[in-house]
């Protein structure tokens, strides 16, 4: 994996005006930054808070390498902790930090731009690379890629996986498509993929989805985001991390958590209302199921009731500023939920 300077930061954290505010460190306090990426977000908490403790979390080799490099410049402040949100608890116990003794907690989902920029990671569509996607690099020698997943589930498991991760409305199109190019030739690099998907679509339909800026998007970022959600199981490592992040706050603790896309979104919600997610099945990420009021009672979010875990700090979901999303437009698709344990 290529070296990442630490003097430069390789990506522009997503709204850190607001998790600054809203995370509301003092000084002295331990935070814990369950995903350092590129550090952008601690290495703002450390130039505007005195004496304040980062443990700083990641499951990717190359960003805990960053990470070192800024315990060191920091003379200890930074705590690097290499290991999946799952893992969370049991490195921290190792460190002999106990439940319930954490100030604040920040929780940047999805994928860093510092592994978006890398094109040997196999993330990007826009460079071309192997087609790996493993957030944890070489540290699981035998855990699937996504090359591995494209090239032997059978078409309706791949189908399966592109319309749960991804929402992809032609997902039986694509796996067909997939199926098909691999008899040829096995499936090995991104651009490789991005071909397959794109020929599966009649020409006029390639050049007519938009992102949320009314830019022309390529017709595989669903696949790509699907098979990624898959191979690195991004929506039971965020579950797990968002009941890490439970047990290890104080009372009156701060968590802030950005999402990306509406799976993340929708999973940390209904965390948040105090939903029961421990089989995270498709009926948790369908956006037009209604619970009933037993199953709101239940959750303790009725009007009269109130939330039991987590108090809101903003009633509605924050999302980047016009100015922001032009300056970063990675950040474009960006939500962030503020809440103070109870």
């Amino acid at each position: 994996m290529s070296a990442v300077s630490p003097e430069k930061p390789p990506h522009t954290p997503v709204m850190l005006k607001e998790v600054l505010y809203h995370l509301d460190i003092q000084a002295g306090q331990v935070v814990l930054d369950m995903t350092f990426g590129g550090g952008g977000h601690t290495k703002a908490i450390l130039s505007t808070v005195p004496d304040v403790t980062v443990l700083a979390l990641d499951r990717d080799p190359t960003a805990i390498s960053l990470a070192q490099q800024l315990a060191e410049e920091h003379d200890g402040r930074v705590k690097p902790l290499l290991g999946r949100f799952s893992e969370l608890e049991a490195l921290l116990s190792n460190m002999n930090i106990k439940p319930g003794s954490i100030d604040a907690v920040l929780l940047d989902a999805g994928c860093s731009s510092m592994q978006m920029d890398q094109a040997e990671r196999g993330f990007s569509l826009s460079k071309d690379g192997p087609l790996d996607m493993r957030m944890d690099g070489e540290r699981y020698p035998d855990m699937p890629c996504a090359a591995d997943v494209v090239n032997t589930l059978d078409q309706q498991a791949l189908a399966s996986i592109l319309t749960a991760y991804g929402e992809e409305r032609h997902a039986r199109k694509i796996a067909s498509a997939i199926v098909e190019a691999r008899r040829v030739n096995p499936i090995a690099r991104t651009q490789q993929l991005a071909s397959v998907v794109a020929g599966s679509f009649p020409a006029a339909v390639v050049h007519a989805r938009k992102d949320r800026l009314q830019r022309p998007a390529h017709v595989a970022t669903k696949t790509f985001q699907a098979l990624r959600i898959f191979v690195n199981d991004e929506l039971n490592e965020l579950h797990a991390g968002l009941c890490a992040a439970r047990a290890l706050l104080k009372a009156a603790g701060r968590l802030c958590v950005i999402t990306f896309h509406s799976l993340e979104d929708r999973l940390v919600k209904r965390f948040l209302q105090g939903e029961d997610l421990s089989n995270l099945d498709q009926y948790h990420f369908n956006p037009r199921k209604q619970r009933s009021k037993k199953e709101k009672k239940l959750a303790g979010d009725e009007r009269d009731g109130g939330n039991k875990v987590w108090v809101p700090l903003r009633r509605k979901v924050i999302i980047p500023e016009k100015e922001d999303v032009r300056e970063n437009p990675r950040g474009r698709s960006a939500k962030l939920r503020a809440v103070l344990r109870h």
